[in-house]
């Protein structure tokens, strides 16, 4: 966080770490997710999914740091988050700021905007059915957006890859293990 901070790209501010590297204290950042802020503000979503994908080619422009590792698929030797969807912006009144940082690494940045394209398709909508209808029009407002001035043939070609490695993700439910894979479908993957 401290070396994309270095070069200006909006994340808290670190304070201390502990000895052994797994605490930390940063900045309190105000303000809600871009899930919620959606969610409050739906006429925001196409603003929200362009903020997104200017985020991803901000911190995709920054050359990865020799110590941080290799991505789980294809190479490259930019700095991807890895986990650069609404739910780790925080839209704070200065601008949105990105949070969780532990999966960086080094790779192709369409391997970083196939990952946020396939979380934002494949995540669960915890709703009824008439609640899920209208957050699922709004996910698409937000991935359209998002995916219009990033998505191109190198992402295409890279999202079988990032499927197959993402369903290995214990955390991902079978529902959403099969809404991955059926979107890599479509796309030829």
């Amino acid at each position: 966080m401290e070396f994309v901070r270095s070069h200006g790209y909006p994340v808290p501010e670190i304070f201390e770490v502990s000895d052994d590297g797994t605490d930390l204290v940063m900045e309190r950042i105000g303000g809600p997710t871009m899930v919620d802020a959606g969610a409050a503000r739906p006429w925001n979503l196409s603003r929200f999914g362009r903020q997104l994908a200017e985020l991803h080619q901000a911190v995709h422009r920054l050359p990865a740091p020799a110590w941080v590792a290799d991505a789980p698929c294809g190479s490259g030797d930019r700095l991807l988050h890895l986990d650069l969807h609404p739910l780790n912006v925080l839209m704070a009144p200065g601008g949105p700021v990105v949070i969780d940082w532990p999966n960086a690494v080094r790779g192709d940045p369409a391997v970083d905007v196939a990952l946020t394209w396939v979380l934002i398709a494949s995540g669960e909508v915890p709703a009824g059915r008439a609640k899920a209808a209208v957050l699922g029009l709004g996910r698409k407002l937000l991935l359209d957006a998002f995916l219009k001035p990033v998505l191109d043939d190198d992402c295409r070609a890279i999202l079988g890859d990032v499927v197959e490695w993402k369903c290995t993700d214990p955390n991902m439910s079978a529902t959403e293990i099969e809404r991955m894979r059926a979107l890599a479908r479509s796309v030829g993957n």
